[in-house]
């Protein structure tokens, strides 16, 4: 759970006006993961079922993987109320919901928003062919081919009505329970009845008690959401960095902030990305308008999503996550000034470095943890030593290490290069040779 509550806080920190959704697949136990995400600060927790899916999936996991969206909003309504979770979290749900009648059992069973999207496409065109992932569409919805896209016949008007559809439908059940606002009808499981199922002969004996269970809970604890997820960015660091980093911001005029940091601070440097990525898109701002000297400890996640034009120094260490998703920024961290240890003998980044990062420089000034640059897929690394699994599931970008690797370093690494300076010899044994081959340095150009 704290894996997943930092990935929630760093994508609120990427854009804070955006919900963060997290995606259960309906099975026992699902409300035990559900309490996790609302104790993580997720603002909407998705229940999927068993019976939807893309037409790219197999048969065999459309029709035999999973459980009834049903089962999974259940247990998820009971965990969350029973554990006073549920005023601050969105539970969602979807999974061939396609009728009026479909969202009101939902609703009753405690979701209060709900995913439709086979309906929508049928009232697009779609004739159900099942090869969404060939870019062979007969009736132009999931192709980029000009040809058949002209064959797309769909249009705004039509989805339109198929709501007005869903909406008139589910407003003459809610008349005929006497229910005005959805809010009201959130996990009113004493209006659903399941006698006509259990006295049917296919159904005969089928218990429901535990699926349509009401918990008892103390006055005042809330059946739906009723508050925000309090996230702590107002406790951000990045405010002040947003702050003091205006002039750059809105004008363009190079900056230069310093300040003492520890590891409390999580997340640094990505609430003011976003105010870059917001105003200058993926260009950003040219290199080192905004430059950022930090001593002392950086916290999880430290540089992450950072963008073009941002320019971080940090004397001291920094925990897991670091540079996470870099975009275009350059970080270099160096041992705190008047350290007397030997950095290229001593770890000062954690786990996880530079998870996913799209383009930038990092220049590391020590050696870094497990899975150092893993799925990095264009930013470019200067390390003295990496752990376990580094580079793994590379895919673009150029990694240097100036000292010795762990073990299983390139697993899965379809793409670009790392260079190792191998001066005991045994990088060969060390490395996985699944997707990679190794190659001498000889080429003047490369050194």
């Amino acid at each position: 759970i704290e894996d997943l509550a930092q990935l929630i806080f760093d994508l609120k920190n990427s854009n804070p006006s955006a919900r963060v959704h997290v995606k259960l697949v309906a099975e026992s136990g699902v409300g035990t993961i559900a309490a996790g995400v609302s104790k993580g600060h997720g603002d909407v927790v998705l229940i999927s079922g068993h019976s939807g899916g893309t037409g790219a999936s197999p048969e065999s996991s459309i029709k035999h993987a999973g459980l009834p969206w049903e089962l999974g909003v259940a247990e998820t309504q009971q965990v969350l109320v029973m554990n006073d979770l549920r005023g601050r979290i969105v539970v969602q749900t979807d999974g061939q919901i396609k009728t009026g009648r479909d969202v009101a059992v939902a609703c009753l069973l405690g979701a209060e928003e709900f995913g439709l999207a086979t309906g929508p496409l049928i009232s697009m065109g779609c004739i159900m062919l099942r090869k969404c992932h060939l870019n062979t569409c007969s009736v132009g919805i999931a192709t980029q081919d000009p040809d058949l896209r002209k064959k797309f016949a769909g249009e705004p008007e039509h989805v339109i009505n198929y709501f007005f559809f869903i909406a008139e439908h589910l407003r003459k059940i809610m008349a005929q329970l006497g229910i005005k606002t959805i809010a009201e009808m959130v996990g009113r499981v004493d209006l659903l009845d399941g006698s006509k199922a259990i006295n049917h002969w296919k159904t005969k004996g089928i218990d429901f008690t535990n699926l349509l269970h009401d918990p008892v809970v103390p006055e005042g604890v809330a059946r739906h959401c009723v508050t925000d997820q309090d996230h702590g960015l107002e406790k951000a660091l990045d405010l002040e960095l947003v702050d003091k980093a205006r002039p750059a911001l809105e004008h363009g005029k190079k900056v230069v902030i310093k300040k003492i940091i520890d590891n409390s601070n999580r997340t640094v440097g990505t609430i003011l990305s976003h105010e870059i990525a917001k105003k200058y898109g993926e260009t950003g701002l040219p290199d080192e308008t905004i430059r950022l000297k930090f001593e002392g400890s950086g916290g999880q996640s430290f540089g992450a999503f950072l963008s073009k034009g941002i320019a971080v120094e940090l004397n001291g260490d920094a925990n897991d996550y670091f540079c996470k998703g870099l975009s275009g920024g350059k970080v270099v961290i160096k041992p705190p000034t008047g350290s007397k240890f030997t950095p290229e003998e001593n770890i000062i980044i954690g786990n996880v470095a530079l998870y996913g990062a799209t383009s930038g420089q990092v220049f590391i000034r020590g050696i870094a943890g497990e899975r150092f640059a893993v799925r990095n897929s264009g930013a470019e690394a200067v390390v003295e030593g990496v752990g376990d699994h580094g580079c793994e599931y590379m895919t673009r970008g150029k990694v240097v290490i100036l000292g010795s690797t762990g073990r299983n370093f390139a697993a899965g690494m379809s793409g670009g290069e790392a260079y190792v300076l191998d001066e005991s010899g045994e990088f060969e044994s060390l490395c996985n040779p699944g997707l990679v081959s190794l190659e001498q340095v000889t080429d003047t150009s490369d050194i």
